[in-house]
């Protein structure tokens, strides 16, 4: 079995390719965006017919969220144009594609854990631009799973937990919204959820759609926070303890409007895949990895 892997030095993409150097049953052809630009259908479609891969996994993505206000247009070229191409190219070589999206895609009022047939409605172009990422894979391609994530951290890139332990090194207070509730997500796990679903589509046993992974326990960014700093501390990551002060989101204003409510319900991908929500607590205890 082949696999063709997107955004390859990405967050998820990382973890995927360490996952797939590991499986003796698998080939893998793991590109970055100047192996690969997903926005250009001629290129995708000459690597992805001389590939010929079973599975494609798209973990490219436009992660730009503020910036997305200011240039939708890129957005929309990598997140819903380059789905598109890939979609179409998977068709033609009768692949399934593995496309991830996100909780943004849901306008965050709700005040229940959102579902995968919750309705839609995003309020920024990120988010914008990612619904239509998924729009255009569903509508494309025969067999497709658009796995929506939360909060997405790890080792490798830019992200949450980073950014913390960057800003605790030389401030002893910090101000963090407390507002907005989610699941963060380990990478690792995203790519670990993937590789299973990648081995159940190969065996024949799963069912095709959209599906939701997140992390729990379900927390606040002051809450997450605060974890993060307590456990760098234990492992002397940190020298000094950091005071958070809980803010609010109208205290801390953005371009894009980030949903409130991010918490995703992952009974589904559970019952269908047998892929349980990972504890993103066991992931911080490698907290030194990260600094």
């Amino acid at each position: 079995m082949k696999i063709l892997v997107t955004g390859k030095y990405g967050q998820v993409g990382h973890c995927l390719v360490k996952l797939l150097e590991a499986q003796s049953d698998l080939e893998y052809l793991a590109l970055d965006r100047e192996q690969l630009d997903i926005t250009n259908a001629l290129q995708v479609n000459k690597i992805v017919n001389e590939f010929k891969p079973n599975i494609i996994v798209n973990a490219a993505a436009y992660t730009a969220v503020d910036k997305a206000e200011q240039e939708p247009e890129l957005a929309y070229a990598i997140n819903r144009d380059g789905p598109l191409n890939l979609a179409l190219a998977a068709n033609y070589v009768n692949a399934a594609i593995i496309h991830i999206s996100t909780d943004y895609v849901f306008d965050g009022k709700g005040v229940e854990c959102y579902t995968e047939s919750a309705v839609t409605s995003p309020q920024s172009e990120y988010g914008r631009s990612k619904l239509a990422g998924e729009h255009a894979v569903a509508q494309t391609c025969k067999k497709y799973i658009i796995l929506r994530t939360a909060w997405v951290f790890g080792e490798h890139g830019n992200n949450f937990v980073k950014t913390m332990l960057r800003l605790a090194k030389t401030r002893t207070s910090l101000g963090v919204v407390a507002d907005q509730f989610g699941g963060p997500t380990y990478a690792g796990d995203i790519a670990s959820a993937i590789l299973k679903i990648t081995k159940q589509i190969i065996s024949d046993s799963h069912s095709y759609g959209i599906y939701h992974f997140s992390g729990t326990p379900y927390v606040s960014w002051h809450a997450f926070s605060k974890k993060i700093f307590e456990i760098a501390l234990e492992q002397n990551v940190l020298s000094q303890s950091v005071q958070v002060k809980p803010i609010t989101t109208l205290d801390y204003p953005t371009p894009a409007k980030r949903p409130a409510n991010s918490r995703l319900s992952c009974d589904k991908i559970n019952n269908e895949y047998g892929i349980k929500q990972s504890d993103w607590q066991d992931a911080l205890a490698r907290i030194k990895e990260y600094s």
